[in-house]
């Protein structure tokens, strides 16, 4: 890796340009050099190394095809197929222009054309993996997951340890629903190759996702003898022990963990959780402390020390709890909901009001959203407010909960006429729900009855 950001022949180009001067270069050194920008992904630099280049070789097919090559970096088509149907003629046995085309036409969305590139580049015997994988990738595009495994098992033939081949070969295998053809290409793969870490890790993934927690554990512990600082694999294994919900055994498994690790909030917060689910609360409290202790803004330890304290009845320490995790991430929508819950808990029902005016703003679909909004703008006396909500809400959910209240309103501003009205929609909407909001909202207890009795 040093060496590669070391080139030699990158650092004189580069003194060449700060220096404002001409050098020479031979074909093969620009080739070099620009290949260095793109691998870098450093377009810029390499469209000005390939322009100097072929200013000293304007006659370099290897050169022009490597002009192509930055024109679709660039997403300059125009220029890039006037440049490919210049080298058409003498270029169609080179890899490089072939592939080129290819990605011109994969680019382009046309796979199909992409493809037969790709399969007259094999021809030549050069880069099959490559190739192959190239293929596949299209086939994917096209939605055919069989011609892809295809393409993608032999690109392994060509470089066997060849991870993302590998990966997407078991890709392939689930969309085509093949779960027992699956493992047993894996299995075989792993006979070939018994030290491979991504085919011991997809072994484990494999099981994992089809509940077979005991066989999954056997992969990720294959993959941990191989490498014992593979610090995911620990991850994935005490995932199985808590599908399981062996709670020791996962933190035992999170405890290692936490010895290979710099960053180690997260792993104290998934230890907490293992203890709260094995009714260990204090021992679950001391961990989201750990974690906030390694990172004081990781607001999921927060919230969820104001959860332990809720059950061991400390609700003003849940409540402060519950206000950090807020102010670290507003647009939690699940956190505004607990801390409104909290607040009016608490009897704090103006202050609620922010987190129930956010829901309403961001889940207006949501009817209780709306419902416990206009019910603590009542609580707290603000009815014209309530009135404004409760119309806002009653055009996206015509729901005889939000007529019930807004006829409480109507009555507490001595607009008898406006709250008759709607209590009457209320009851034709749904009458079972009377004997309920009779119990809320005593006005409309003897107002029903005259409602009921105009409409005889």
């Amino acid at each position: 890796m040093e060496e590669f950001f070391e080139n030699e022949l990158v650092i004189k180009f580069e003194q060449m340009i700060e220096n404002n001067e001409e050098l020479y270069f031979e074909t093969e050194e620009f080739d070099e050099i620009i290949i260095y920008y793109l691998e870098l992904g450093d377009v810029s630099y390499a469209e000005i190394a390939t322009n100097y280049a072929l200013k000293i070789h304007p006659n370099s097919l290897q050169l022009k095809t490597k002009k192509f090559e930055v024109l679709l970096e660039l997403e300059n088509y125009t220029q890039a197929r006037e440049l490919m149907d210049e080298l058409r003629e003498s270029s169609m046995e080179s890899t490089d222009f072939l592939v080129c085309c290819a990605k011109y036409y994969s680019n382009l969305g046309n796979p199909r054309r992409a493809i037969e590139f790709c399969e007259r580049a094999l021809e030549l015997e050069e880069e099959e993996n490559f190739l192959h994988n190239f293929i596949a990738d299209e086939y994917v595009n096209l939605e055919d997951p069989f011609n892809a495994l295809k393409h993608y098992k032999l690109a392994l033939k060509f470089e066997p340890q060849d991870e993302y081949s590998l990966e997407n070969a078991l890709y392939c295998y689930n969309q085509l629903n093949k779960g027992d053809e699956a493992i047993h290409f894996l299995n075989d793969y792993l006979d070939q190759y018994p030290f491979s870490e991504i085919a011991w890790f997809e072994y484990g993934q494999f099981f994992f996702n089809r509940k077979n927690y005991e066989e999954a554990i056997k992969g990720f512990d294959y993959l941990l003898a191989i490498n014992a600082e593979a610090i995911a694999v620990y991850a994935n294994k005490a995932a199985c022990y808590e599908a399981m919900e062996e709670w020791m055994k996962a933190i035992a498994v999170y405890e290692e963990m936490l010895e290979l690790e710099y960053t180690k909030s997260f792993t104290y917060y998934k230890i907490g959780l293992c203890y709260k689910e094995n009714k260990q609360p204090l021992l679950a409290l001391n961990c989201f402390q750990k974690s906030l202790r390694d990172d004081p803004q990781f607001y999921l330890s927060m919230m969820e020390q104001s959860y332990i304290y809720e059950e061991m009845g400390g609700m003003k320490e849940a409540l402060h709890f519950a206000q950090e995790a807020v102010s670290l991430n507003e647009n939690n929508l699940d956190f505004q909901k607990r801390l409104a819950f909290l607040y009016i808990d608490s009897g704090k029902f103006e202050e609620s009001l922010e987190c129930l005016k956010k829901l309403v703003d961001f889940e207006p679909q949501r009817f209780y959203n709306w419902y416990a909004l206009s019910e603590v703008l009542m609580l707290l006396g603000e009815y014209e407010e309530a009135i404004a909500t409760l119309k806002s809400a009653t055009k996206m959910h015509n729901r005889a909960e939000l007529y019930y209240q807004l006829s409480n309103c109507y009555f507490h501003m001595n607009n008898q006429k406006q709250g008759r009205n709607v209590l009457s929609i209320a009851l034709e909407l749904d009458p079972n729900l009377l004997e309920d909001m009779q119990l809320k909202y005593p006005f409309i207890k003897e107002e029903a009855d005259k409602v009921k009795a105009k409409k005889k």
